[in-house]
């Protein structure tokens, strides 16, 4: 939910917020903090990732600021960057990967529009996770896709992550 006053993107970039806020059209907005599924899923999947950074040649961190737009700064579970490690704060360049992995709380339409910006600042994959349902999607221009096979998958690096890794 929204907190009501509205404040210039300065000062949400140099003000701590506890938990992390995203900032969106001038307002500070709160992120639905993970519960033990949600953690235990993100810890997992960012141990797969960083086995992989070397031979994938890719860099993954945790909850990143990244500015998606000059007026909206989202921060992802887990992104995957293709090539080394950014040398920025705050991420100005899309990823090639954004994770979003689900909360109880956390509500469609608001996770659609998240999506949908990461999508339309040029993020390649978007993959949701339902910790609770143990069920995976993988959102890309072209669509989204249930994961069926037990993987999730990128080209151009090819990356590739079994639910088992995550879901166990």
């Amino acid at each position: 939910m929204a907190l009501s006053t509205q404040i210039p993107v300065e000062e949400y970039l140099r003000t701590s917020y506890d938990p992390d806020c995203e900032y969106v059209d001038g307002e500070v907005v709160e992120r639905n903090v993970g519960r033990k599924g949600h953690s235990k899923v993100q810890r997992r999947l960012l141990r797969v990732l960083e086995a992989r950074e070397h031979d994938c040649g890719i860099f993954v961190l945790q909850e990143w600021h990244m500015r998606v737009s000059g007026t909206r700064y989202r921060i992802p579970d887990v992104l995957i960057v293709a090539g080394p490690e950014p040398d920025e704060e705050v991420l100005s360049s899309p990823p090639l990967v954004c994770i979003e992995i689900l909360s109880p709380e956390d509500r469609v339409s608001r996770m659609q529009n998240k999506i949908a910006e990461y999508l339309a600042f040029g993020v390649r994959y978007v993959w949701v996770l339902d910790p609770e349902s143990k069920e995976a999607f993988v959102y890309t221009s072209a669509g989204m896709k249930k994961i069926e096979d037990g993987f999730l998958r990128t080209e151009t690096p090819a990356i590739e992550v079994p639910l088992s890794a995550v879901f166990d």
